[in-house]
């Protein structure tokens, strides 16, 4: 498997993997799938000190995918950002998502940044194990802040300080 920064040709095999988690899973709040405009529009916002990134595998077929993005809006959280990491469904359990958050990791430090949040559903127990693994620490749980699939979902905010 291979890491590397994802390019504008990845949009479909990232939207794909994505969109599998919107219609089918609590792993993500959205509840539209993303159109391939709306792919490439977040791959450019992906770019920079807020990179994506893509695993591939030998025959360069995207696996999985992570990115960091801004935390929050205000100034005073630009040293903190959010990682996601989605990988696909047939490579689970393969480390894939390991590689993929270890390298988001280096460019975080690489970028400058002091800290890295991740908001996992609650009870998605191999994502916050993953974090943990690479030493994050639950911080807090938002109670009931998002729902789907008619059902109030909590939130796990998880922290890694660089």
């Amino acid at each position: 498997m291979k890491i590397r920064l994802a390019a504008r040709d990845d949009a479909e095999a990232i939207r794909a993997i994505y969109n599998a988690e919107v219609v089918g899973s609590t792993v993500t709040f959205d509840m539209v799938p993303r159109t391939v405009e709306d792919q490439l529009q977040w791959l450019d916002e992906h770019s920079g000190a807020h990179p994506a990134i893509v695993a591939v595998d030998d025959s360069d077929t995207v696996r999985g995918f992570a990115s960091l993005s801004p935390y929050r809006p205000r100034p005073a959280y630009r040293m903190t950002v959010e990682d996601s990491v989605y990988v696909d469904r047939s490579t689970r359990t393969s480390g894939v998502g390991k590689l993929l958050l270890t390298e988001v990791l280096v460019l975080a430090d690489a970028h400058g940044f002091h800290s890295v949040m991740a908001r996992i559903v609650d009870g998605h127990e191999a994502s916050i194990a993953l974090h943990r693994a690479c030493g994050f620490e639950l911080v807090g749980v938002e109670r009931q802040v998002g729902r789907k699939f008619a059902r109030w979902l909590d939130v796990a905010l998880m922290q890694r300080l660089i």
